[in-house]
């Protein structure tokens, strides 16, 4: 484990005004060479932890005030997790659990989970096969990915926020858009529409810049551009997306109880 506490750079609807209690994993079953966190993510900067210690930590970001457990880069300790939930249930624990992940997992672990995960956050980063493989050094990224979220979405259903702007249950996916088109958001945000739901919550992100290896990639290495995030949200809505986060309002940060 990496780090653990209240965040408040993620989506309106988990942070709220107290947070979301992210507990983020080192390493990754990606291997983005433009990952913004390579030091925790292939790095694998953190230190090994128990399964009651775990379970502390998710009581702890309960007790804090935090909204949600989110749990980010799952997918390869998903035993080690389930072992710490039963602990945390059995002493209280009551939050929403999200599952944070880079979108490549597979539909048998995330039938494990059915019934467990309240919210689930996956990234779609790609719709080319060969783009994943070069830029996140993994086969057949879009057919798994577009079975996950499919799974995802039986689960759980599209995003519920309560009263209060928070989200209680559903599906949330994030696309980070990338220069000259790489991520491939034509294809995904009308996969989205059409074979998920039109009213998917989608987190159309901008915030690309080169980071570890992309400097050395002459595609990757400049910042998105604004007309390049401006034509993605364009594209979503042409699509039919209803609900993206950009749009949300956000509410005032407080410091956690």
């Amino acid at each position: 484990m990496a780090s653990y506490g209240a965040h408040f750079g993620e989506e309106g609807p988990l942070v709220g005004r107290y947070g979301s209690g992210t507990i983020f994993f080192s390493y990754c079953n990606l291997s983005c060479l433009y990952c913004q966190n390579y030091t925790i993510s292939q790095l694998g900067e953190g230190s090994p932890i128990s399964s009651q210690e775990l379970a502390e930590m998710m009581l702890s970001l309960q007790r804090r005030g935090c909204h949600n457990i989110n749990l980010v880069s799952p997918s390869h300790v998903v035993a080690h997790i389930l072992e710490a939930l039963e602990i945390a249930a059995g002493r209280g624990l009551r939050l929403p659990l999200v599952y944070n992940t880079g979108g490549y997992d597979s539909v048998a672990t995330l039938r494990l989970l059915d019934g467990v995960i309240d919210i689930y956050m996956p990234d779609m980063k790609y719709s080319d096969e060969k783009t994943a493989e070069r830029l996140s050094g993994i086969k057949d990224y879009p057919r798994v990915t577009r079975a996950a979220v499919k799974e995802m979405h039986r689960q759980v259903g599209d995003l519920e926020i309560d009263d209060t702007g928070l989200a209680r249950r559903g599906l949330l996916v994030r696309h980070l858009v990338l220069p000259h088109g790489l991520a491939g958001t034509p294809e995904i945000v009308s996969f989205l529409a059409r074979e998920v739901s039109p009213d998917t919550y989608t987190n159309i992100m901008a915030q690309y810049h080169p980071c570890y290896q992309a400097a050395s990639l002459p595609q990757l290495a400049r910042p998105l551009s604004e007309a390049e995030f401006a034509e993605a949200v364009g594209l979503a809505r042409r699509q039919g997306l209803k609900r993206l986060d950009r749009d949300a309002p956000r509410l005032p940060r407080l410091t956690p109880r």
